[in-house]
């Protein structure tokens, strides 16, 4: 039988909220040593937390971005949905704009849109609702995943994650961390490792940060250490998020998911994906078809504000990478697995 899993005890984070007057949002850039909320009073500012990492994770982007539209929807004087839509649209385009890579901003305002145009005139409070149902939607799919994703682990196994995807990139438990979180729980997972995962450090800062939170011992290893813990026989898994799965089943994630996945292939591990349906865009054919996001290559020039490259040297700083398909085990979502994901069993899960 399956174990019971304590959410009280492994679901303490809440990284976004809304107070009824602004959107308050745990600055992620301070983390681990500061817990600071920055509030938002307007959409602009909402979209400028989105791009300057303030809020990051693919999930708490677009809840992020949902209650975004409910703070510009307090500029705008309309009768009903219909009339409102065209006002508010330049704000929902700012919105769009500050991440492109992570279909979920998209999909949330999307759904913010659609409820709009259903809307009389109480559009607000339509719009309001809409915003927190992506949100409580989002964490139940969350626990529902990391149910679906640990019954594929088996018991003593030790797990390799990168970058983060726990609370703090969700409305609460996480996507891969929380298969990691309900793993650990069940006593699936034995040993917890995570990659520091340059250049923002979110693995460092923020995955080993949440997992201390919760009692879950986890052991940090540098990006370049991947493959020696691989092929050590440690690890049987690298679980991983992803900012859009396209429909032959290739995934963007944070950079350095594919190294991950190629060194896992070679090593004779698993690759399982966790996210929810709504990362999934059965629009986008396959990963070459994805934007991927560069940002300041000064990023790359730096730790912590001290820069520890010589002058008038030249960065590269890809956000995001594509892992193919075939290299992938496994995909988790809220409506199910995909076992080795191709065009034909992801359209048999999410249709065409």
């Amino acid at each position: 039988m399956t174990q019971t899993i304590d959410y009280a005890r492994y679901d303490r984070i809440r990284p976004i909220r809304w107070t009824g007057q602004a959107l308050e949002l745990l600055d992620q850039r301070r983390l681990p040593f500061a817990e600071e909320y920055i509030a938002c009073g307007d959409s602009d500012a909402v979209a400028a937390a989105i791009r300057e990492l303030v809020v990051r994770g693919a999930p708490a982007i677009g809840i992020a971005a949902a209650w975004g539209v409910v703070l510009a929807a307090r500029a705008v004087e309309a009768k009903d949905g219909a009339a409102a839509a065209p006002l508010l649209e330049p704000a929902l385009q700012r919105l769009n704009a500050a991440r492109p890579t992570a279909v979920n901003l998209a999909w949330a305002l999307a759904r913010m849109r659609a409820a709009l145009l259903l809307a009389g005139g109480d559009w607000r409070i339509a719009l309001e609702r809409e915003a927190r149902g992506i949100e409580t939607e989002d964490l139940a799919a969350n626990r529902r995943m990391g149910e679906l994703g640990a019954a594929l682990i088996a018991p003593g196994s030790g797990v390799l994650t990168h970058c983060n995807t726990g609370s703090l990139a969700t409305a609460g438990f996480g996507t891969a961390l929380g298969v990691i979180r309900a793993g650990v729980a069940q006593g699936r997972i034995g040993r917890v490792f995570a990659d520091e995962t340059r250049p923002w450090m979110q693995g460092a800062r923020l995955t080993v940060w949440e997992l201390q939170q919760d009692g879950i011992d986890a052991t940090l290893i540098a990006d370049a250490a991947a493959s020696h813990l691989l092929r050590n026989g440690e690890v049987q898994w690298v679980v991983v998020g992803a900012d859009r799965i396209c429909a032959n089943g290739d995934v963007a994630n944070k950079i350095g998911t594919y190294q991950l996945a190629i060194s896992a292939r070679f090593h004779g591990k698993k690759v399982m994906v966790v996210a929810p349906s709504s990362t999934v865009d059965m629009a986008t054919p396959s990963g070459e078809a994805i934007e991927i996001e560069e940002r300041d290559p000064a990023e790359l020039l730096g730790v912590a504000g001290s820069r520890t490259v010589a002058d008038g040297v030249r960065a590269w700083n890809p956000v995001f990478d594509v892992t193919p398909a075939a290299l992938i085990d496994a995909i988790v979502t809220e409506k199910g697995v995909v076992d080795r994901p191709d065009e034909a069993s992801m359209r048999a899960l999410f249709g065409a």
